[in-house]
């Protein structure tokens, strides 16, 4: 696929891309063509060999890590050796004294108020504007929907009145658990009222009041009749919508017709593992997104059940409070952007000497270009902040860079400095046990961290690839490793002062139709100072938001305040078996696992460009993967070949065996390309074995170098 490149200000950009930058992102910015080109050229050209040194180091201190565990092979493993030597390589940075972030200007969405957080791909219109609308859900659809109440018949099309009761009954529980009636039940309202903006709610025995009068807020009227009233528990409100005409209100003596809650609290709009994003093209189509959102007109046209529908933004939610004043709430999660890491570059844009521009350098000046429309609306923040979410970078350097990337594009697009917020990802273990120091050197933008336990497992595997071999997938969540990282996170985030100004998060549920699982277990990201979490749907935001009124998260952080350090010889632990005893069966079952999951991904991927799939285990249990799930399963799989647990003839089998299941469960869908009984004409099933193949010798087991060049081979 030839491209027509445009040279100017020494570089070379393609026609497609220098033609939306200045026909489309830069017109209402105040930003000229000339000096947004003239800028990016000059920090491009001014940073690409300090990214291209960082990702040396990284390469270096994996040979020396490598070395370390050859040498010392036939020993018995000795802690303090390692630490000094990690120490001496630079791999572990010293720890400097305590301090508190400085990071000004954010949203409540960020500092005050706990909730799901959405991650979605932004390359899709439709689904983008799914999660940034799931600020507000209906309690009754989500419960309805989902395993959360049981059945004895399958969910159907046709309305069942028994679950729809059973519905209204679980809601009136939430109501009583969150919004205790003096002396009565939420069950035993039968009419509900606004006197003189004040609340009244009728039984059969009189009226009774909330207990806590300061969790309602307002009302709602619509032709004179009240249409809704607000509540408000630990920052997030509840909307009770009266309709006693409804089809969903008959069940109900109060005319109660469903109950809206407050849901998915932030979104990140993701350019980095949801996606596949390889050229110019794609790129574009990510940013054209991202840009329609920032400008508020972002719409989708879609058909469903024969019907031709439109997506769009949704407004604010007026009411009237109980002083009678004209309010609103914001209708829409806040809007985060996660750009790509440090190491991929992209064809869009050509350097003066014909490389590629770093990826990450072309997302930070590009997102921030099209948030600018926001910061003169405000229709995402309104305290005149852009959110950018950076992931994969390895120990404070890279933070560093990171944080002087940042200041140059607010310097070349006329911003305030510390306008842009940056999010760290604790996803690697380099910055995983340097988290203090990572955190001081973007003291005065971070507005986040999370833990992300696949692509730390990934990174866990491929660092200590030389140490012998991983326990299995399954294991890893048990490990000792694994509790002091999650734990290490939080404590860092509270002594860092981040309870009441930043994000402490934790990561994604995967399963997205086992809803009643994820609501008995998701609750400990809660109990473990989580004050956001990510969530696969909006559904499953709505059902994860009544985990934040069950625990008040702030009063959580003031008691996990005082939890001990998390020690260093923990964290360092590595996951790895002495002397496996593990059968050929047992070994068979956690590589079919492994590859059926990489296959099943990766062909999506590579023959249609979907970066994020739900993709059915060897169970017919639908899994979300992206790229962090890939990195493990592949990781894996490289490391027992390594090790010798399994061979390459005995993997190779396993992946056809594999590719035949994953045809099989793709067979409805017309776009799909079968990876079985020619293999060797596959490049899905190609990539997939070189994935697993070429594993040890991926940078820091990263699995973009392969898709990205897989991806490309096949859109030419």
């Amino acid at each position: 696929m030839s491209k027509k490149y445009i040279n100017f200000h020494n570089l070379s950009i393609s026609e497609d891309f220098y033609k939306f930058i200045n026909n489309e992102a830069i017109p209402g910015t105040d930003i000229s063509p000339d000096k947004f080109w003239e800028g990016l050229s000059k920090i491009s050209h001014e940073l690409n060999q300090k990214n291209i040194e960082l990702l040396r180091k990284r390469k270096k201190l994996q040979m020396d890590i490598d070395r370390w565990h050859l040498d010392n092979l036939e020993k018995e493993f000795n802690f303090k050796d390692y630490k000094l030597y990690l120490e001496k390589i630079g791999y572990l940075n010293k720890e400097g004294p305590d301090f508190k972030i400085q990071t000004k200007n954010v949203d409540k969405e960020i500092s005050s108020i706990a909730g799901p957080q959405l991650v979605v791909p932004i390359m899709n219109a439709r689904y983008a504007l799914n999660a940034a609308n799931a600020r507000w859900m209906s309690l009754y659809d989500s419960l309805y929907g989902t395993d959360v109440i049981s059945s004895e018949e399958s969910i159907s099309e046709r309305y069942d009145p028994e679950r729809g009761l059973q519905v209204i009954k679980y809601t009136k529980k939430f109501l009583d658990k969150n919004f205790k009636l003096k002396n009565s039940s939420w069950e035993k309202i039968d009419k509900i009222s606004i006197k003189d903006h004040n609340l009244n709610l009728h039984t059969e025995n009189g009226l009774v009041k909330i207990e806590n009068e300061e969790k309602y807020i307002g009302y709602r009227i619509n032709k004179d009749k009240i249409s809704a009233i607000i509540l408000k528990n630990n920052n997030l409100h509840v909307e009770i919508i009266i309709n006693p005409s409804a089809f969903s209100a008959k069940e109900d003596p109060a005319g109660i017709s469903d109950i809206i809650i407050e849901s998915a609290i932030s979104t990140i709009c993701d350019h980095e593992d949801s996606v596949a994003a390889v050229d110019s093209a794609d790129k574009i189509i990510g940013y054209r997104n991202w840009l329609g959102l920032m400008k508020k007109n972002l719409i989708a046209e879609f058909e469903k059940d024969g019907k031709k529908l439109i997506r769009k933004l949704n407004p604010n939610r007026n009411y009237i409070s109980k002083s009678g004043k004209k309010e609103n709430l914001h209708g829409r999660a806040l809007l985060l952007n996660r750009n790509v890491g440090h190491l991929m570059t992209n064809s869009a844009v050509l350097l003066q000497d014909g490389s590629e521009i770093p990826e990450g350098i072309l997302d930070a000046f590009v997102t921030s270009l099209c948030a600018i429309h926001d910061l003169k609306n405000q229709n995402n923040s309104r305290t005149g902040s852009i959110y950018i979410v950076k992931p994969k970078q390895h120990g404070p350097e890279e933070t560093s860079f990171t944080n002087l990337l940042f200041s140059k594009v607010e310097e070349i697009l006329g911003l305030k400095e510390f306008t842009i917020k940056c999010g760290i990802m604790d996803e690697e273990r380099r910055t995983t046990v340097n988290l203090k120091e990572c955190i001081r050197s973007l003291k005065d933008r971070v507005f986040f961290i999370n833990t992300g336990f696949l692509d730390r497992t990934g990174d866990e595997m491929h660092t200590s690839m030389e140490a012998g071999p991983m326990i299995k997938k399954g294991d890893m969540k048990t490990s000792s490793w694994i509790k002091a990282y999650e734990n290490n996170n939080v404590n860092v985030g509270l002594h860092c002062g981040f309870s009441g100004v930043a994000q402490i998060g934790k990561g994604m549920w995967a399963m997205p139709d086992n809803m009643a699982d994820m609501l008995k277990q998701k609750i400990s990201h809660l109990e473990d100072g989580a004050n956001c979490a990510w969530v696969p749907s909006p559904t499953a935001a709505a059902l994860h938001a009544l985990h934040y009124h069950d625990i008040n998260i702030f009063k959580k952080h003031t008691e996990l305040k005082n939890r001990k350090k998390v020690k260093l010889e923990d964290l360092l632990s590595i996951p790895i078996i002495k002397k496996p005893n593990w059968s050929i069966e047992e070994i068979n079952n956690e590589i079919s696992n492994s590859a059926q999951t990489i296959l099943g991904y990766v062909v999506r991927w590579i023959d249609q460009g979907v970066g994020c799939s739900k993709v059915p285990d060897i169970n017919n249990i639908g899994l979300m993967e992206d790229r962090a799930t890939l990195r493990i399963s592949s990781q894996q799989i490289t490391n027992w070949l390594y090790h010798g647990i399994c061979s390459r003839k005995q993997v190779l089998e396993i992946m056809k065996k594999m590719a035949k299941i994953v045809d099989e469960q793709n067979k409805h869908d017309k776009l799909y390309q079968k990876m079985s009984p020619t293999y060797d004409k596959s490049i899905a099933f190609k990539t997939a074995c070189e994935l697993v193949f070429q594993g040890k010798d991926q940078p820091s087991g990263y699995t973009e170098p392969l898709l990205h060049l897989n991806r490309l081979i096949k859109k030419n």
